[in-house]
């Protein structure tokens, strides 16, 4: 056990960097019912969030050397290992359930079925978002591309909720418009 019951932020991450198991366990002990509990919501099943909790710390000791204070607090970067585990184990499960078997479908199910030839320019979303002014371009790829909630994007950038979500529906607009023009690439079979 610990001999020190309490560690500033600074003195705790110079302890995790250097694989202090102290440090480790200090950052277990006090931490984890918060992760748990984020975890939880998100995966929904105890035993799933407690496999995605050990699965996060794990991570959290082996990734703990690329923690950048400048980047935000101890606490938050764990949060997002702890969020981004459980959204993975989510993404990992939908797949392995969800998978099609596509010769069960017969030649008389496809006549008919509209067939979509994207244009070879747009299929890359990144590079159509990348057109879009700066501050409608961060939100977008921090919300669709990195799965950051409103409020966390306004809370990391300092931008108020408001302004994130009004600058959002701007940008989804202005992507609507992007792909309306491939409306008419549409062909029915």
């Amino acid at each position: 056990m610990s001999t020190k019951s309490t560690y500033t932020e600074q003195e705790l991450i110079s302890l995790l960097k250097s694989n202090n198991r102290e440090a480790f366990e200090y950052l277990y002990d006090h931490y984890s019912p918060a992760l748990y509990g984020i975890i939880l919501k998100i995966v929904k099943d105890e035993d799933s969030a407690a496999d995605v909790m050990q699965d996060a710390f794990l991570k959290i000791w082996k990734n703990i050397g690329s923690y950048n204070a400048e980047k935000g607090t101890l606490f938050t970067w764990i949060l997002n290992v702890a969020r981004n585990t459980a959204i993975d184990r989510l993404r990992y499960e939908f797949k392995t359930d969800k998978i099609l078997h596509l010769d069960s479908v017969s030649d008389g199910q496809l006549i008919g079925a509209s067939i979509f030839n994207p244009i070879p320019a747009t299929i890359d979303l990144r590079s159509i978002v990348e057109r879009l002014l700066p501050e409608r371009k961060i939100l977008i790829d921090l919300v669709y591309f990195q799965g950051y909630t409103h409020e966390e994007v306004s809370q990391n950038l300092s931008i108020p909720l408001g302004t994130v979500k009004s600058r959002i529906r701007k940008a989804l607009q202005e992507l609507r418009e992007v792909f309306s023009v491939q409306q008419n690439e549409v062909i029915f079979a």
